[in-house]
């Protein structure tokens, strides 16, 4: 089972960019049927409300809940005080299983950990090059999973992806995907330093291509078993579905 963990979808409402405004799925619907994968990680877009945006997300994830699975999107800062709500309802009304946050909006805190490890969650959190904070999640919550994508920077900083590789084998419980990484070589040193265990196939669709994305993995050549932990055994063993 081929297992997209890093896909954006629904309502948006920054209009700054596609990263804000409404991602829908058709396209990217259909590249992945293409490409051959069988389900998807639904996260919202950046939006002002995540109560709002995870409510979208829901209705996508209804629609076809044999494809798509969805993470609670939370606003460090903002939703401050009112997390375990806000994940509560994704959990028990959505049936999502994680939880999304990005330093774009604040870094992570201490109230988004705690409500992971009540409520037994993988958290994806981007850091946005910030690599050096997994050391803090890895010995804080040594009992919390974290998948830190774009081996720690999607901007492409191979300085900030190099780093997150020592913490990446060091630590049992930090996971990254391969969502838009460019330096293959890094992506290989990944799964020859930590293990095929802890990557994760990832496409930050829609605006990326997951068959493209895709190839990534195929090209790494591992062995049938490894490829299928990148692929999503690591994902479903991380939502309890392993």
């Amino acid at each position: 089972m081929i297992i997209d963990c890093h896909c954006h979808a629904g309502p948006g409402d920054g209009l700054t960019g596609p990263w804000d405004s409404n991602a829908a799925l058709g396209r990217y619907a259909q590249r992945a049927r293409e490409a051959g994968i069988d389900g998807t990680v639904l996260l919202a877009a950046f939006h002002s409300d995540y109560a709002a945006a995870n409510a979208g997300v829901a209705r996508l994830v209804a629609a076809d809940p044999q494809r798509y699975v969805g993470f609670a999107f939370v606003h460090a800062r903002r939703d401050a005080g009112r997390i375990a709500q806000l994940v509560r309802i994704a959990v028990e009304q959505y049936g999502f299983v994680g939880i999304k946050l990005h330093r774009h909006d604040a870094p992570i805190s201490g109230e988004v950990c705690e409500v992971a490890r009540h409520f037994g969650l993988p958290v994806l959190y981007d850091p946005v090059g910030e690599a050096s904070v997994a050391e803090l999640l890895a010995t804080q919550y040594p009992d919390v999973n974290f998948i830190l994508p774009h081996l720690g920077s999607f901007a492409d900083d191979w300085s900030a992806q190099l780093a997150l590789l020592d913490h990446l084998a060091r630590h049992r419980n930090i996971y990254t995907d391969s969502a838009g990484v460019r330096r293959f070589d890094l992506l290989e040193q990944a799964v020859r330093r930590a293990g095929a265990h802890k990557v994760l196939f990832g496409s930050d669709g829609p605006w990326l291509h997951p068959g493209l994305e895709l190839e990534k993995i195929r090209l790494l050549r591992l062995g049938a078993g490894d490829e299928a932990l990148v692929l999503g055994g690591n994902l479903l063993r991380l939502i309890g579905r392993g």
